[in-house]
């Protein structure tokens, strides 16, 4: 012990003396500390900007889903092609990479679900969402190019498909000629 220094105790004895004006003697520990602290605010703001992605396209995602659903069921069969299709489309489709491949199920058996279980209402829900995309020409173009695909998915687009087709082409403000559906 220092008799010396009179803020320092004997339980000050074994601890390395500190400078006055510092918190800790370990700059290494206070640049650790620092960059987990750095990371942690990196993973927070990451985590952020995917939630506010998922918020913006959201109303993408549901579009999308009705379409496919819409177009899967006009047939009176959703085969798994068609399931695989739409999957495929939306997880490599940048803007709705955000979604879990768990969301993207969850969202397509719920719309299948509204369907099945009162199909008035459930498809009139289904062209609410897809309306929704009407003023971005597009969105409005790729939903309805997803939805060909997924139609032709089983080796047979159909008169009933082509006509949900159309249908989803007028709700989005669309010439259905323009993709050879008239």
């Amino acid at each position: 012990m220092n008799e010396f220094d009179p803020g320092r105790t004997k339980l000050d004895a074994d601890r390395p003396k500190r400078h006055p004006h510092s918190t800790d003697n370990n700059p290494k520990g206070n640049t650790m500390a620092f960059q987990d602290f750095l990371n942690n605010l990196k993973q927070k703001a990451g985590d952020l900007k995917n939630e506010a992605m998922k918020f913006k396209n959201k109303d993408f995602l549901n579009a999308a889903v009705s379409g496919s659903v819409l177009i899967s069921m006009a047939d009176g069969n959703i085969s798994s092609e068609e399931k695989q299709k739409m999957m495929r489309f939306i997880e490599n489709y940048e803007p709705l990479s955000v979604f879990s491949s768990k969301e993207l199920i969850e969202s397509f058996q719920n719309a299948v679900t509204q369907i099945e279980f009162d199909k008035d209402l459930g498809e009139a829900k289904a062209y609410d969402a897809i309306r929704k995309m009407k003023n971005n020409d597009s969105a409005s173009r790729l939903i309805l190019r997803l939805i060909i695909s997924i139609a032709g998915a089983d080796g047979n687009f159909d008169d009933d498909e082509k006509r949900v087709a159309r249908k989803i082409a007028m709700e989005l403000g669309l010439d259905p000629a323009e993709f050879e559906l008239a």
